[in-house]
């Protein structure tokens, strides 16, 4: 394995990390807007009660993309395992 593989090894690893944690970083987005919005309508303006709603939905998307990440990832490793060569 030469630089450039290797260089190609890790730019591919970050785009997976990013690929597989955009959908529970993006709802956990959401739910903080969503959150915030309604602190701010209703003036409560306690800082622990932002983070129940997040936590929960990111575990149920988590939950529910399981699949989805679990068969990105056996990809990945696949394509990982079949470019590299024994010595």
């Amino acid at each position: 394995m030469n630089i450039e593989d290797a260089t190609e090894m890790v730019r591919h690893a970050m785009l997976m990390t990013l690929l597989i944690s955009a959908p529970i970083l993006l709802i956990g987005l959401v739910v903080g807007i969503i959150v915030s919005l309604l602190q701010a309508l209703t003036q409560i303006q306690e800082q622990t009660l932002t983070f129940v709603p997040k936590i929960v939905a990111m575990i149920a998307v988590t939950v529910v993309l399981l699949p989805w990440v679990g068969r990105h990832l056996m990809e990945y490793t696949a394509s990982v395992f079949a470019s590299t060569a024994l010595p």
